[in-house]
């Protein structure tokens, strides 16, 4: 190799170096969460501070146009053929998909996310919202199969699932003591904004 040619090609090695330890470094960077589950600590005008569940402090812009929904309990016998679920599922000891939790979508929600796909509430955990197309019961609970457009599902749903439903709310529900899930995003400068809270009612704490 000549001097010359020599002189010019460091410059590139360096630079490709320097590319691919950043492009490396972005690969390592924790990816930023979807969601915080946890509860409201204060709410100072449009700034909302939740403590997670695992113990974060986490710091929230809430959006101008931020939609609140309030959760509310309601019983297994309340899942009918047609309605539209979403349910938290993990592969049970036979083979088939056991409900951590099991929400009914009120008739103006059908069809919310409708589909099957993994989750972050627990280890191997999985969300499918889909309609109830069959419901056996059985002395422990009730067995689902729910239909999606991709697929189906059997669920166990045991007597002790949380079971619960979405009510209208507003945001005067987020207060101190609330039990919140957060959707959020970061922002350019780093910060996170919510513009979606569920809200447990009656000191309910989101199973979901």
């Amino acid at each position: 190799m000549s001097v010359q040619r020599a002189t010019f090609t460091r410059p590139l090695i360096a630079v490709a170096m320097v590319a691919a330890s950043t492009l490396y470094a972005y690969a390592q960077r924790a990816p930023v969460p979807t969601r915080v589950r946890g509860t409201i600590e204060s709410v100072n005008g449009d700034t909302m501070q939740v403590k997670s569940r695992s113990g974060e402090d986490v710091k929230l812009r809430i959006a101008p146009d931020v939609n609140v929904s309030g959760i509310t309990k309601i019983s297994l016998a309340d899942i009918k053929v047609g309605s539209f679920v979403g349910a938290t599922t993990v592969p049970g000891p036979d083979g088939g998909q056991n409900a951590v939790e099991v929400h009914v979508f009120p008739e103006s929600m059908r069809g919310t996310g409708e589909g099957s796909r993994p989750y972050d509430l627990k280890p191997n955990s999985s969300m499918t919202n889909a309609t109830v197309s069959e419901s056996v019961v059985g002395n422990d609970g009730h067995t689902l199969l729910v239909k999606y457009k991709d697929g189906e599902k059997k669920v166990f749903v045991a007597d002790n699932t949380p079971v619960v439903t979405f009510v209208p709310g507003d945001k005067s529900d987020l207060k101190a003591g609330a039990k919140v899930i957060a959707f959020m995003k970061q922002l350019p400068d780093g910060s996170f904004e919510t513009n979606r809270v569920s809200v447990g009612r009656d000191g309910l704490t989101p199973p979901m």
